[in-house]
C-alpha cells in the first residue's frame, strides 16, 4: 500500500507538500525535515515519527491543530523513504531531495542514485503505474507530464 493511501489531508496540504522544498533526514525516532522555503528554515524544522513506510506523527503544530495529516508527513508520504530506521546502511543515511529525485550524500554532498526500489520510469500509460493514486500522481509521472495534480 502506498503511504498517501494511509493518511487524510486537504488538496491544500498535498499541494504545499509537494511544492515547498523540504531537507529531509533520517533520524532514531522517524525523519527530521526542514522547510527551506521558509525565510527562516531553522525555525521550521520538525520531527516525523515513523510506522514503518507511514508517517504517523510530527512535532509540527498544525499536525496538532487541524484534522488530517501536516505537509510534513505528506511530504514524507510522497517521497517514500524507507521508514525502518533499524535496518540503514550508511548509504541510506543520505538526505532526500526536495523534489523526490536523487538523494545527496550528508558527509560528500554527492548525489546518490535513488535506490533499486523506485518504480522504472518507462510506464508510458499513467493508468498502469502503481505508485500514482487517483487523486495523487507520483512525481515521475507529474514531472514527465504524464499525469497533473488536480
Amino acid at each position: 500500500m502506498h503511504p498517501l493511501a494511509a493518511l487524510t489531508f486537504s488538496t491544500r496540504v498535498a499541494k504545499r507538500a509537494q511544492y515547498e522544498r523540504f531537507d529531509i533526514r533520517p533520524v532514531g525516532e522517524g525523519f527530521q525535515i526542514r522547510n527551506e522555503s521558509h525565510a527562516n528554515p531553522a525555525d521550521h524544522e520538525y520531527l516525523v515519527r515513523m510506522d514503518g513506510s507511514i508517517p504517523q506523527a510530527c512535532t509540527c503544530p498544525a499536525d496538532d491543530r487541524f484534522d488530517g495529516a501536516c505537509k510534513h508527513r505528506v511530504a514524507i508520504a510522497i517521497r517514500r523513504p524507507d521508514g525502518d530506521q533499524t535496518q540503514r546502511s550508511s548509504r541510506d543515511t543520505a538526505r532526500i531531495r526536495g523534489d523526490g529525485g536523487s538523494s545527496i550524500d550528508p558527509d560528500t554532498e554527492d548525489v546518490v542514485s535513488p535506490n533499486s526500489t523506485e518504480r522504472p520510469t518507462d510506464v508510458s500509460n499513467p493508468d498502469e503505474c502503481e505508485e500514482c493514486l487517483p487523486e495523487f500522481p507520483c512525481w515521475d509521472c507529474y514531472r514527465r507530464g504524464r499525469r497533473d495534480f488536480y
